[in-house]
């Protein structure tokens, strides 16, 4: 009776884990276009930066004050050596995200946001010389087919916003890779990963985006009609960006690897439907069948990374079959900030 009332527990938990996931990172996604596209505050640096601060200065509420996570000691050293360079393409990460919903709908910045297993697995086979599994390649097929078709039937295609985009996705399977090697012998959690990051990025973006837009954000703030209402959703979405880290924390230690796997998945069709919902952008049916594509396609690549990682200790790696860092479709550390 006991282990019923704790399974139906454990399912409980995990559902609502997955939709506070949800409700915060299709929040975030909205927000940051709406502050784009509504109140015209068009500085995606300046964005991230803010982003950047409020998940700074929350990680630390979170470690240090609240002890919700103990602090993970790391070496002076390697602060510098090794989470530096994370931090560096994390904040281009961030911001190249936050350009390309200048530009671009969500559903389309999200569709291609799905075509980051394919760039890490590329990018491994080019520059790391990685051999994978054919059925890793097959799974990309449906991948890269949905997204193909997906930017020729977009309607609202920007070439900026587009390459933001693509380059994002390089961005994240960079990172992903280097946190491989960089992070080793650091268990990091959501919570200490951005209590370090954080910081950092602030500094590293901090003087491009007043070199860059301190004007424009200056002019904007003596002509906006209303300012203060303005700031106080800039300053929001910076604190839902750090509910959301908080949030992968919990969905992570609350689900398996594939369920977490097949929900972000879902979380992308939400973000689409929700955007659409609320910016009533033009979608035409091929270009729904396109992202519907992309998000089947990466359900099938994460179920074909499990069932890999699923293979005996003693199973020898050999060039047909080393799938070595192959992160899910919707890596752990791909929502951030």
């Amino acid at each position: 009776m006991e282990e019923g009332k704790f399974c139906q527990w454990s399912v409980v938990r995990s559902l609502l884990a997955i939709l506070q996931w949800w409700a915060f990172n299709v929040a975030v996604i909205v927000m940051n276009k709406w502050i784009f596209q509504k109140l015209d505050f068009k500085f995606p640096l300046t964005v991230s930066c803010v982003h950047f601060i409020c998940s700074a200065v929350g990680a630390y509420l979170a470690i240090k004050v609240l002890k919700v996570k103990p602090l993970i000691q790391v070496d002076p050293e390697d602060r510098w050596r090794r989470i530096f360079p994370m931090s560096f393409v994390f904040c281009i990460n961030i911001v190249l995200g936050n350009v390309s919903l200048r530009y671009i709908p969500v559903s389309f910045m999200q569709t291609i946001k799905s075509f980051t297993p394919a760039t890490t697995v590329i990018l491994q086979w080019l520059v790391w010389r990685k051999y994978f599994d054919w059925r890793i390649w097959a799974a990309l097929v449906p991948i890269v087919g949905g997204i193909l078709l997906t930017s020729v039937t977009e309607l609202s295609f920007n070439t900026y916003g587009f390459c933001a985009a693509l380059f994002g996705c390089l961005a994240t399977s960079t990172k992903t890779i280097l946190a491989e090697s960089l992070l080793h012998g650091y268990k990091f959690d959501s919570i200490n990963t951005v209590y370090y990051m954080a910081p950092l990025a602030t500094v590293i973006l901090a003087v491009p985006a007043m070199l860059i837009e301190g004007s424009g954000v200056i002019s904007w703030l003596q002509t906006h009609p209303s300012v203060f209402s303005s700031l106080v959703i800039v300053l929001s979405s910076g604190l839902l960006a750090f509910c959301l880290n908080f949030s992968i924390f919990y969905v992570i230690h609350s689900t398996t690897a594939v369920t977490f796997n097949v929900a972000g998945n879902l979380k992308v069709a939400v973000a689409v439907l929700v955007s659409w919902l609320i910016f009533r952008n033009p979608i035409s049916a091929l270009n729904a069948i396109g992202c519907a594509v992309t998000l089947v396609g990466c359900t099938f690549y994460g179920y074909v990374r499990h069932v890999l990682s699923q293979r005996p200790p003693g199973t020898p790696q050999t060039p047909q079959n080393q799938t070595e860092r192959l992160p899910f479709v919707n890596d752990k550390l791909n929502d951030k900030v």
